[in-house]
Protein backbone atom coordinates (compact mmCIF):
# COMPACT_ATOMS: atom_id res chain seq x y z
CA UNK A 1 0.00 0.00 0.00
CA UNK A 2 1.79 3.35 -1.01
CA UNK A 3 -0.21 6.66 1.03
CA UNK A 4 1.21 9.70 -0.97
CA UNK A 5 -0.16 13.44 -0.23
CA UNK A 6 2.43 14.69 -3.36
CA UNK A 7 2.19 18.47 -3.78
CA UNK A 8 3.79 20.24 -6.78
CA UNK A 9 6.38 20.16 -4.82
CA UNK A 10 7.15 16.99 -3.83
CA UNK A 11 7.01 16.68 -7.93
CA UNK A 12 9.55 19.27 -8.69
CA UNK A 13 12.03 18.18 -5.82
CA UNK A 14 11.62 14.61 -7.11
CA UNK A 15 12.41 15.62 -11.12
CA UNK A 16 15.38 18.07 -9.73
CA UNK A 17 16.97 15.16 -8.07
CA UNK A 18 15.97 12.34 -10.35
CA UNK A 19 17.99 15.10 -12.73
CA UNK A 20 21.01 15.40 -10.24
CA UNK A 21 21.42 11.34 -9.81
CA UNK A 22 21.69 11.42 -13.20
CA UNK A 23 24.49 13.73 -13.72
CA UNK A 24 26.33 12.29 -10.55
CA UNK A 25 26.11 8.53 -12.23
CA UNK A 26 27.83 10.02 -15.23
CA UNK A 27 30.52 12.10 -13.85
CA UNK A 28 32.46 9.49 -12.33
CA UNK A 29 35.21 9.68 -15.09
CA UNK A 30 35.38 13.26 -14.25
CA UNK A 31 36.32 12.99 -10.93
CA UNK A 32 35.74 13.68 -7.39
CA UNK A 33 34.86 17.49 -7.58
CA UNK A 34 32.35 16.54 -10.66
CA UNK A 35 31.02 13.72 -8.77
CA UNK A 36 30.46 16.34 -6.01
CA UNK A 37 28.95 18.97 -7.97
CA UNK A 38 25.25 18.75 -6.34
CA UNK A 39 25.99 18.03 -3.22
CA UNK A 40 26.21 20.57 -0.31
CA UNK A 41 27.34 19.98 3.18
CA UNK A 42 23.52 19.30 4.06
CA UNK A 43 24.41 16.43 1.72
CA UNK A 44 24.39 12.54 3.09
CA UNK A 45 25.44 9.22 1.45
CA UNK A 46 24.26 5.92 3.05
CA UNK A 47 26.34 2.89 2.30
CA UNK A 48 25.32 -0.50 4.12
CA UNK A 49 28.75 0.16 6.04
CA UNK A 50 28.96 3.72 7.07
CA UNK A 51 26.58 7.19 6.77
CA UNK A 52 28.87 10.16 5.31
CA UNK A 53 27.80 13.57 6.22
CA UNK A 54 28.81 16.82 4.12
CA UNK A 55 31.36 17.33 1.27
CA UNK A 56 34.51 16.40 3.23
CA UNK A 57 33.23 13.09 4.32
CA UNK A 58 31.42 12.31 1.02
CA UNK A 59 34.93 13.57 -0.53
CA UNK A 60 36.98 11.17 0.95
CA UNK A 61 34.66 8.22 0.59
CA UNK A 62 34.66 9.25 -3.24
CA UNK A 63 38.70 9.29 -3.15
CA UNK A 64 38.52 5.88 -1.49
CA UNK A 65 36.19 4.13 -3.67
CA UNK A 66 37.95 5.66 -6.79
CA UNK A 67 41.43 5.08 -5.80
CA UNK A 68 40.55 1.56 -4.74
CA UNK A 69 38.90 0.38 -8.02
CA UNK A 70 40.81 -0.89 -10.75
CA UNK A 71 39.87 -0.15 -14.58
CA UNK A 72 38.04 -3.61 -15.14
CA UNK A 73 35.49 -2.88 -11.97
CA UNK A 74 33.82 -0.54 -14.62
CA UNK A 75 33.05 -2.30 -17.34
CA UNK A 76 31.48 -4.83 -14.39
CA UNK A 77 29.23 -2.25 -12.90
CA UNK A 78 25.44 -3.02 -13.24
CA UNK A 79 22.94 -0.32 -12.41
CA UNK A 80 20.32 -2.47 -10.39
CA UNK A 81 16.90 -0.50 -8.83
CA UNK A 82 16.20 3.61 -8.74
CA UNK A 83 14.25 4.87 -6.71
CA UNK A 84 13.68 8.68 -5.97
CA UNK A 85 11.42 10.38 -4.09
CA UNK A 86 11.13 14.23 -2.79
CA UNK A 87 15.19 15.13 -2.41
CA UNK A 88 16.03 11.84 -1.36
CA UNK A 89 17.29 8.85 -4.55
CA UNK A 90 18.33 5.43 -3.58
CA UNK A 91 20.50 2.94 -6.14
CA UNK A 92 21.73 -0.32 -5.85
CA UNK A 93 24.22 -1.50 -8.11
CA UNK A 94 26.91 -4.53 -8.67
CA UNK A 95 30.38 -4.97 -9.64
CA UNK A 96 30.78 -8.87 -9.81
CA UNK A 97 33.19 -10.10 -9.25
CA UNK A 98 34.84 -7.14 -7.42
CA UNK A 99 31.70 -6.23 -5.21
Amino acid sequence: MTISSSTANDTAATCETRAALGRHLKSFAQGIETILADCTDASVIVTPDATYRGLGEMRGFFRRFLDSEMPEFWDAFRLGAQKVVGDVAHITWSAKPFI
